[in-house]
């Protein structure tokens, strides 16, 4: 070994010794970054566990934290690959200052051609910090409406009522408007004829929110009593009446739905009549209120 060391002008055995050391270092570089990537995601999960279980009772809370927990996650696993990557670099002899100068100016000219993206991470970094979307609300973002199946740094997917999947880049949203927060309200107008007695329709509508409120699978929906807001405008054909429950988040179309069923048919046992739109003619009719009787002259066979 000695003499073919010599006669080839290289140490073998400090070459063999030298590779096996950056192995052995490699391999040992491996299995951290395999440790820390499994105990820390173990470590998240469990502590997105411990979190839900204090917030139980708020379930606004509970869809932050499994959604902030499945931001931490990626970006966890983002950065420990990354630094295992330059660590298995540097351990086989690549310089890693040029990658990263290289980097550096890749990144600056991605900058400037990939400028939406870069807005989208920045925006979704900010609707997660700020706690305007999670997973499991209903919102309505850039045009569309619906549940948010998922969130990321980059985009919101959205199913709509229809079964259509949306993805919403973040940096495409300028409003957020979240319809499950803390509380809903369902609002309705009611329409009922001029000639009804207002008092009368509004204690029958009380009524049938009083039933309503007193349903097993409603009580727990429903907040509040019916607030009645009173004869909001007058239509062509209608007096208009609004009011409003105060209700549990995603529950005030359900509410809504099943008030109007109860009216209708309230309405109906009460003799109100809800109007259509109509056209009365009074032909020649003066200030006091008379007009000449119309005469419809059949023509004779």
């Amino acid at each position: 070994m000695e003499m073919l060391t010599s006669y080839l002008g290289v140490d073998l055995v400090g070459d063999l010794t030298g590779l096996y050391r950056a192995g052995l270092r490699v391999a040992v570089i491996l299995l951290l970054s395999w440790l820390l990537l499994r105990y820390s995601g173990k470590a998240i999960r469990a502590l997105k566990s411990f979190l839900m279980e204090r917030a139980a009772d708020n379930s606004d809370e509970v869809k932050r934290i499994d959604t902030l927990g499945r931001v931490f996650r990626y970006l966890t696993s983002v950065a420990i690959v990354l630094v295992t990557g330059m660590l298995v670099l540097s351990e086989v002899g690549i310089s890693i200052a040029p990658i990263l100068a290289t980097a550096g100016v890749l990144g600056i000219a991605l900058g400037f051609g990939a400028q939406s993206l870069v807005k989208d991470y920045f925006a979704g970094f900010f609707l997660l910090l700020e706690d305007q979307v999670r997973q499991g609300d209903v919102v309505q973002v850039a045009g569309k409406g619906g549940l948010v199946e998922e969130v990321t740094l980059r985009y919101i997917r959205l199913r709509d009522y229809d079964g259509h999947v949306h993805f919403i880049p973040n940096g495409a949203i300028d409003t957020v408007t979240n319809l499950s927060r803390g509380h809903a309200y369902a609002v309705l107008d009611v329409g009922v004829a001029y000639r009804e007695d207002v008092d009368q329709v509004m204690v029958v509508m009380q009524e049938v929110a009083e039933g309503l409120r007193s349903e097993p699978a409603f009580a727990t929906r429903i907040l509040e009593p019916l607030e009645m807001a009173g004869v909001d405008r007058w239509e062509d054909s209608a007096l208009i009446i609004r009011c409003r429950f105060k209700v549990q988040p995603l529950e005030q179309w359900g509410v809504r739905r099943e008030y109007l069923r109860r009216l209708k048919q309230a309405f109906d046992r009460a003799g109100i009549e809800i109007p259509f739109p109509h056209l009365t003619v009074y032909p020649g009719q003066d200030k006091g209120g008379l007009a000449p009787a119309l005469r419809v002259l059949l023509a004779k066979p």
